[in-house]
């Protein structure tokens, strides 16, 4: 209904925010992840969710999309209102809550407070999937998957796995951004 708000920033809290547009304050509830990235200038664009229950409506506020789509996510999970959403994107920011979810990380979740076992469990299992059909396939940083890829081809043509992950480790440090191809070729000169 609301899709964001463009306008004033009247006032900024860890909690909420104050945004004018045309002459009418809004009070938007956000995220600790949310107010650390919205600027301290007069002028914002803030994304928002309208949850709308029996005796209110409440008006919540994202920095940027990805960050309201997760939330959308975590809301359609039984058990997960928007406040304790709202806590999980407080206490951790968006890619951590996608990485816990694909790497079936329920102890981490868990130490969320409002999370139990339970709960962190049913997010894991209605989450994952719906992750992966957005085109996130890993919680892992690139450096990690490109590591794992070179290593499987180098144990693959009979290299010790000791070696060829120290070998991996060492040229990742000198040049974190080679591809999966210059690693092998690097890794095969030094083995």
């Amino acid at each position: 209904m609301i899709n964001h708000l463009n306008g004033r920033l009247l006032e900024k809290n860890p909690t909420c925010l104050i945004v004018e547009c045309a002459g009418v304050g809004y009070f938007v509830h956000i995220s600790l992840n949310t107010f650390s990235k919205i600027p301290d200038q007069e002028n914002i664009r803030i994304y928002t969710h309208l949850q709308i229950s029996e005796d209110s409506h409440t008006l919540y506020g994202f920095a940027d999309e990805e960050e309201r789509k997760l939330f959308r996510l975590l809301i359609s999970v039984s058990g997960i209102g928007c406040n304790t959403a709202r806590m999980m994107l407080s206490s951790m920011d968006v890619q951590e809550i996608e990485s816990c979810i694909l790497r079936d990380d329920s102890l981490q979740l868990k130490n969320i407070k409002g999370i139990g076992e339970k709960t962190a469990q049913r997010v894991i299992l209605e989450l994952k999937s719906k992750l992966k059909k957005e085109g996130i396939s890993s919680g892992l940083p690139a450096a990690p998957k490109i590591k794992e890829e070179a290593m499987a081809a180098l144990l693959t043509l009979g290299f010790n796995k000791q070696t060829v992950d120290k070998t991996l480790d060492n040229l990742l440090k000198t040049s974190p951004s080679a591809d999966v191809e210059d690693l092998i070729k690097k890794a095969l000169k030094a083995l």
